[in-house]
């Protein structure tokens, strides 16, 4: 059973306790790795606060598109944020935007992570 604030200090909330379910089943190896990918691929809940105060000032929409959510961040900037309301919804739910968000990277890190020991198994069972 891997230790979650060893692997990741940087959580907190939700976040924590759902990253702390996903790795109850690693062990230090495992958990490592996945660390290091989710690490890499996750957003900070305040680098999204910054990025949507910035639709106050003529950028709106840069957070959706941080998020991977195209559509929505080109119509934000067309828009103004749909006339700034959508962008203060996003400035209340600015942490529940980074949460979805990192929780769709846990199920990716865990997809690739299970496709990269399928790759390893049936490499040493070809030899």
């Amino acid at each position: 059973m891997a230790n979650v604030l060893k692997h990741l200090p940087e959580l907190e909330g939700m976040e924590l306790g759902y990253i702390q379910g996903v790795l109850k089943n690693m062990d230090d190896e495992q958990a490592n790795l996945f660390a290091q990918v989710y690490r890499a691929r996750r957003k900070d809940s305040q680098m999204i606060l910054i990025l949507t105060l910035l639709g106050f000032f003529g950028f709106a929409g840069l957070h959706r598109f941080i998020l991977g959510q195209i559509g929505l961040g080109i119509l934000y900037l067309l828009t103004v944020g749909l006339c700034f309301i959508g962008t203060i919804v996003d400035l209340v739910n600015y942490k529940s935007l980074a949460y979805e968000y990192n929780i769709k990277i846990a199920h990716e890190t865990l997809s690739l992570m299970a496709n990269g020991f399928d790759v390893k198994i049936k490499g040493v069972g070809d030899e």
